[in-house]
């Protein structure tokens, strides 16, 4: 039988059936695809996994062993019922066959095996219908090998409804049987200085150990390999890009004037990244960089400084917003940044999908005969339609809005213009080194002075639902002080959500442990409950949500900006760029729905100016729950970095090098981005040392394989466009 190799097609190494199966389950086409698909535990052959234990609804796989086995005939209909109790020593489960009178035959008295379904319930009891198994061998080969068997660790694999674990561990062993020799991705000094397995040897020490202790040494050789490729695709990446030449972009008397009239001193830590973005602009090639901080700290500053650069010689900037509210702060922003000298020159253009159509014709005119020298938009601005005479600038206000075909649409439209992407969500060091990694990163800490600060607290209506009350009345005391409040809800309309018809819930936290079946608040129904209590019959309360026309949103968000508005009930439209220096209060209702960035962006929209800041955090969730804990560590700390580690625990580390950058489906195997922090550094490391001498690979057949089995082509596309 010919050998195989990684990327040897499923089909070819296990026929067209069984790769049918493992694709519609699992996305798996090579024999490298399903070796990697590795075990989420292992169990011993004596070891009885606990049944009472067993999460109802859930694909389990269970090692047990036959107590009794019955059949009987069905009473309302014709057939039989086989039904297998099955024991782990302290709780039973009932496996339940219908019109399968065969089974009482192969599963005898005191047989043990692996068994896999879904657990369901029948009369109170446990049960698995229909369920997947692989006996162990006969009762008298079992004896005589016992001592062998029972350490002998069984791996226990990721499953789906229509493939089992067995089955899984069955397909990996017939072609590991018939696998030839890998070329090993780690360079050999770098794989004995740290005391590596080969990758052959963690391959197989993964999938058939002989003994638990052979896992461990596996994993750490596989996950290292993981974290080598994956730091080595993007040191290359960053050097395509270094390989490309810019128009450099050297300031003038536009940055002169404009530093001159700022009313306040840049901090420290503005200086510093703008001059290393000024440092870049007149750079060899195009800049990348990545500039994060926290809500307040100063980035669309450092950004316009870098757009008026580039408009000295001519050059356009486009800044591309998630939101048309963003989009239209942001212009106004600048306008009243640039002043009434500035302004008139640089003609800051807003460009979005909702502008009446003379309003839209005029803007994208402006951005293409080169008259505006900022363009700020949404997604219009990658219309075909929308073209510029000159782009050298190109800004992405909350990268993770953006997937990686939009960015490189717009980066498509000038000539290798430079890239200056910011974020607001604080970014742990190993993220921005993995997720970002072929990005140079800047980080703005400091705020700048004057400003009040935020207070928050979490109101627990599980332990004291009399809260509910104090924190409506907690917004009219604040209104009577002349102040203004925000209302954030997870959905425009709950009854509409509960019955599957409102997209505008929030979708970037996982479902944790301890919410409530169901949203409660939308917009909706909190405009009710305001409209009916007394004390807001002389507030001045109006709603804003991402289905309203862009007119109307805009309208509503510059009459809150102007004072017009004592209450703002929304959802998280206002998340980011909206700034009412005013606005003192931020209630959030059932916080628990959002993802820790997300509860700390919404609270920056307050104590932006002089006003100190509270920020309520209202849920239901009981103490103790994940739910709450997410909750608990916004209320702990405002440390944006401290959260982001925090964030990235509880929702996965995202598709690091597909499209999809943010939430719980990772692409990541076996490594962690925050749990292997070291190991990433190590990788770099060692990934930097080969790329600066071998930047194609050559020497490194090995490694060259494995990034190209780790990269189809889909993501080393999306890869050159991050």
């Amino acid at each position: 039988m010919p050998s195989l190799t990684l990327d040897t097609s499923l089909v070819d190494a296990l026929g067209a059936k069984t790769a049918g199966l493992f694709h519609r389950a699992f996305a798996i086409e090579t024999v490298g695809d399903l070796l990697s698909h590795y075990p989420r535990r292992y169990a011993r052959r004596g070891e009885l996994t606990p049944i009472a234990s067993l999460p109802l609804g859930e694909q389990v796989t269970i090692v047990a062993e036959v107590r009794s086995v019955s059949v009987r005939q069905m009473k309302q209909r014709r057939g039989n019922i086989v039904e297998v109790v099955i024991s782990d020593g302290a709780g039973a489960l009932t496996l339940t066959f219908f019109n399968q009178k065969y089974r009482a035959e192969q599963l005898q008295v005191g047989m043990q095996g692996i068994f896999s379904g879904k657990v369901g319930q029948f009369k109170g009891h446990q049960q698995l219908a229909h369920p997947d198994y692989q006996l162990f061998d006969d009762t008298d080969a079992a004896r005589l090998t016992a001592q062998e068997r029972q350490h002998t660790p069984i791996p226990i694999y990721p499953a789906s409804s229509t493939v089992a674990s067995w089955q899984i561990q069955k397909a990996v062993k017939d072609v590991l049987d018939r696998l030839a020799p890998i070329a090993d991705p780690l360079p050999e000094g770098f794989r004995r200085a740290h005391a590596l397995m080969d990758a052959d040897s963690a391959l197989r020490g993964i999938h058939t150990p002989h003994d638990l202790e052979d896992v461990e040494p596996a994993r750490e050789t596989l996950r290292m390999q993981e974290a080598f490729v994956l730091q080595t695709a993007l040191l290359q990446q960053r050097q395509f890009v270094r390989a490309m030449s810019a128009t450099a972009r050297p300031a003038g008397d536009l940055l002169a004037r404009f530093d001159a009239r700022l009313p306040f001193e840049r901090t420290d830590d503005q200086r510093a990244v703008g001059d290393v973005i000024a440092h870049d602009l007149e750079g060899d090639w195009p800049m990348n960089r990545l500039v994060q901080g926290e809500v307040g700290s100063g980035k669309t500053l450092v950004a316009l400084r870098a757009m008026l650069q580039v408009a000295q010689s001519g050059g356009q900037s486009a800044l591309i917003a998630p939101t048309e509210v963003l989009a239209a702060q942001h212009v106004r922003s600048i306008a009243r940044m640039l002043g009434p000298e500035l302004a008139p020159e640089l003609m800051p253009t807003l460009l979005t999908g909702q502008l009446p159509a003379a309003e839209r014709r005029k803007a994208a005119l402006r951005a293409a005969s080169g008259q505006a020298r900022i363009v700020v938009g949404t997604h219009a601005l990658l219309s075909a339609s929308t073209t510029f005479a000159d782009l050298g600038l190109v800004v992405v206000d909350e990268q993770h809005r953006f997937g990686v075909e939009q960015r490189e649409t717009l980066r498509a439209k000038g000539t290798a213009p430079h890239v200056l992407v910011l974020t607001a969500t604080p970014i742990p060091r190993t993220v921005a080194m993995t997720v970002f990694g072929d990005l140079d990163v800047s980080t703005i800490r400091t705020l700048p002075s004057g400003r009040a600060g935020i207070s928050t607290f979490v109101a627990p209506l599980a332990e004291k639902p009399g809260w509910f009350g104090r924190v409506w009345e907690r917004i009219t005391e604040e209104a009577a002080a002349g102040r203004q409040a925000f209302v954030v809800c997870a959905a425009i309309d709950a009854e509409a959500t509960a019955k599957g018809g409102d997209k505008d819930a929030p979708d970037e936290a996982p479902v944790l442990e301890g919410e409530q079946p169901r949203t409660r608040w939308g917009v909706v129904q909190v405009r009710e409950l305001l409209a009916a209590m007394p004390a807001y019959a002389g507030l001045r309360v109006e709603t804003l949500h991402g289905k309203m026309p862009g007119e109307q949103k805009d309208a509503v968000m510059q009459a809150f900006a102007r004072g017009e508005i004592d209450v703002l009930v929304a959802t998280t439209v206002v998340e980011v760029g909206v700034d009412v220096p005013n606005a003192s209060t931020m209630v959030i209702l059932e916080a628990d729905r959002f993802g820790v960035s997300q509860l700390h962006q919404l609270r920056g929209r307050v104590g932006r100016g002089a006003v100190p800041g509270l920020c309520l955090l209202v849920t239901e969730a009981p103490a103790g729950t994940p739910a709450r804990s997410r909750v608990d560590a916004v209320a702990a700390t405002t440390d944006g970095f401290a959260l982001a580690e925090v964030d990235v625990e509880l929702r996965g580390e995202g598709d690091v090098l597909g499209e999809a950058q943010s939430g719980a489906r990772s692409s990541l195997r076996l490594l962690r981005v925050v749990a292997d922090a070291d190991l990433i550094a190590v990788a770099r490391d060692g990934a930097e040392r080969v790329i600066e001498s071998d930047p194609a690979l050559l020497d490194h057949p090995g490694l060259a394989d494995a990034l190209t089995r780790r990269l189809g082509q889909q993501e080393r596309a999306a890869l050159a466009k991050n």
